[in-house]
Order: C-alpha cells, then sequence, then structure tokens
C-alpha cells in the first residue's frame, strides 16, 4: 500500500474550495488504497483530509508532537497515532514513512515542510514525487518564486521540475503513485 504525506494548513482558510480540495484529496486516496499520512491533528485541512480518508475506508497515520498532544490537537480516531518529541523528529519520522508527498494549501508550517523536502531531493536524499495541488492557483506566488530562482541561478532547473503542480487531483494522484511504484 503505497503511502503520501501530505503537507496541509492546521486552519481551514476562508474559501470553502479548500476544504473540499482537502476532502477530495483524502477521498482519493483510500479509493486508491494509499495511506494517507499527515500531522495528525484534527483540527483545519488537516483534519478534512484525515476524515475523509477514514470515512472512505482508508489507513491514516498521524505523526504529531507531544506538545500539540498536550493542547489537544492530536486527532483520536485514526488507524495510528505516532507521538514524536518534535517537530523535526515528526518531519523525519513522516519522510520515512512516505512514498510520495502532496502539499494543500497551508501557512509556514506547510511551507517549511514542503521545502524540506524539496531540499532534501535537491541533496538526493530521496527521489520520491513531491507535488503541490494548486487549489485556486493558491502556489502561483510560491511556483513564480522558484522560477525567479532558477532564472537568477539560485536553483538549477532540474530540482525546480522535480517539484509537479496541477490543479486536477486525480492527474496529480494517478502521476505521483506512478512515480512512486517506479523502481528507484
Amino acid at each position: 500500500m503505497p503511502r503520501i504525506a501530505v503537507f496541509c494548513g492546521s486552519r481551514a482558510g476562508v474559501d470553502p474550495a479548500y476544504a473540499a480540495a482537502a476532502a477530495a484529496l483524502g477521498a482519493g486516496l483510500a479509493r486508491r488504497g494509499c495511506e494517507l499520512v499527515y500531522g495528525g491533528a484534527h483540527v483545519g485541512l488537516m483534519g478534512v483530509a484525515a476524515d475523509a480518508a477514514l470515512a472512505h475506508g482508508g489507513r491514516v497515520t498521524g505523526v504529531i508532537p507531544a506538545s500539540m498532544v498536550d493542547r489537544e490537537l492530536a486527532h483520536r480516531g485514526l488507524t495510528d497515532l505516532r507521538i514524536v518529541g518534535s517537530m523535526h523528529e515528526r518531519k523525519a519520522l513522516m519522510a520515512s514513512l512516505a512514498d510520495g508527498f502532496l502539499g494543500l494549501p497551508g501557512g509556514m508550517g506547510t511551507l517549511d515542510e514542503l521545502c524540506e523536502i524539496l531540499t532534501w531531493a535537491q541533496l538526493g536524499l530521496h527521489t520520491k514525487p513531491v507535488g503541490l495541488l494548486d487549489v485556486r492557483h493558491y502556489w502561483r506566488g510560491f511556483l513564480a518564486f522558484l522560477d525567479t530562482a532558477v532564472a537568477e541561478g539560485f536553483l538549477r532547473d532540474a530540482d525546480r521540475i522535480r517539484l509537479r503542480c496541477d490543479t486536477d487531483l486525480d492527474g496529480l494522484l494517478d502521476a505521483m503513485l506512478r512515480a512512486a511504484l517506479e523502481p528507484a
């Protein structure tokens, strides 16, 4: 069973399209027999994606720091909830569990997780697929930043094109799963 780590907001955002996309992602992973690996919270887009995957019979593994459990943010209905000591441990464990990574809209934490995974790929620490679901063109500014980094010589084009981005969830998931299942 392939596992996709999802990075997304602990808030739902102002447009209902964000929550709808998170629900579609959770359901889409479950229908494909994929396990959702995520940050373990019951709030925001994180909780929406987890609940949708579970509602469609999927497996969901949450990885959450103990400090967030203490603040009662942990989702208690998951298939597997792993409690770790720090955000660094959380990111490392999620990365080791996942066969691929997908970003939904989110804030600083989402961007941190996404950039770290992209950096690890750039350094050759993994070859797993990384994608963005571009709901309402949320990632437009980030993608423009990456294009500027390439144009200004701070990022190789080969590293820029490693990041898949699509507005079509099904097409993005299918492409990521093909890439995740390819022999390395």
